[in-house]
């Protein structure tokens, strides 16, 4: 693994093109600047481990870091395919832990809930090895994995959700920044927005809508900040989606700010529509104190 993350690094900045001088100031600082830990195990779950890639920025003492979250259908995705979601994190000097956040096609909801959390408890126990601030933990992620994001920020924990994890910390994130995410999964299970791939979540379950509304995020006043991006045309995961989290946001007067791509679909943005996300988002964990130091 280490091999192949590696090679991947390595291909990346022979592609990054030298305009702006970007391409050749971060090629030449990013082996000095960050220590690569592949396939750390955050918790097991009888064969399973759960893993994450960790990019931990070199001195400088404790950093903001992001919590990246991979998306794809139940079967589908991986964190090892990701490196390109995290480059525009790097090269702002943030810490990364690109996580694997469930067990592929078996786990079910809401134990997929609580493998973020363990992670989220992982980070925060070991936050002084690898140089996290534990009061500037951003959470995201794209599509499923911004579900995994926004549930796991502001989902109240329930009873023995821990019990596959050691530790005592409490989960807690200073922000979400969701990418087309869904956060009402009750919403996508049944009625006029429902999607086929919501269940395979609670598959031969009894109760699926209960499980459903016990994962719905709880906002209120002390609901982290939030800023999402979300193309008006996505077929995947309906655009109401994000607008109504944040008018649920707005209601409860927590700071929050809604990117709209026009015609945008279920990711796969142009780069002048990247750009623009990138941009806002970094306004927004700015105005929030939460931007690594340059």
């Amino acid at each position: 693994m280490r091999l192949r993350l590696a090679i991947a690094v390595g291909m990346l900045l022979l592609c990054i093109p030298a305009a702006k001088g970007f391409g050749q100031n971060f090629s030449r600082g990013i082996a000095a600047n960050y220590r690569i830990a592949a396939d750390v195990t955050y918790m097991k779950s009888g064969a399973w481990e759960g893993k994450m890639d960790i990019y931990a920025r070199r001195g400088g003492g404790p950093q903001p870091t992001l919590i990246w979250i991979h998306g794809g259908s139940m079967p589908a995705g991986t964190k090892d395919g990701q490196l390109f979601s995290l480059m525009p994190y790097l090269e702002s000097g943030w810490n990364v832990v690109n996580l694997e956040p469930r067990l592929q096609g078996v786990t079910l909801a809401p134990a997929t809930l609580q493998n973020t959390w363990c992670a989220l408890r992982w980070v925060i126990h070991n936050a002084a090895m690898y140089g996290f601030d534990p009061a500037k933990i951003v959470i995201s992620g794209a599509s499923s994995g911004s579900w995994f994001a926004v549930t796991a920020a502001m989902t109240p924990q329930f009873e023995h959700w821990d019990e596959a994890c050691p530790g005592n910390e409490i989960p807690k994130v200073a922000a979400v920044v969701n990418w087309y995410g869904n956060w009402d999964f009750a919403d996508i299970l049944q009625g006029p927005n429902k999607k086929d791939c919501a269940a395979g979540w609670v598959q031969n379950l009894p109760n699926p809508l209960e499980i459903a509304r016990m994962l719905a995020p709880h906002v209120n006043a002390s609901t982290p900040p939030a800023i999402s991006i979300h193309g008006d045309a996505d077929p995947t995961v309906p655009y109401t989606q994000s607008v109504r989290l944040h008018e649920a946001l707005k209601a409860a007067h927590v700071k929050e700010q809604m990117i709209t791509i026009p015609g945008g679909k279920h990711g796969g943005f142009s780069r002048a529509e990247n750009e623009r996300a990138f941009a806002a988002i970094e306004a927004f964990l700015k105005s929030q104190s939460l931007w690594p130091a340059s």
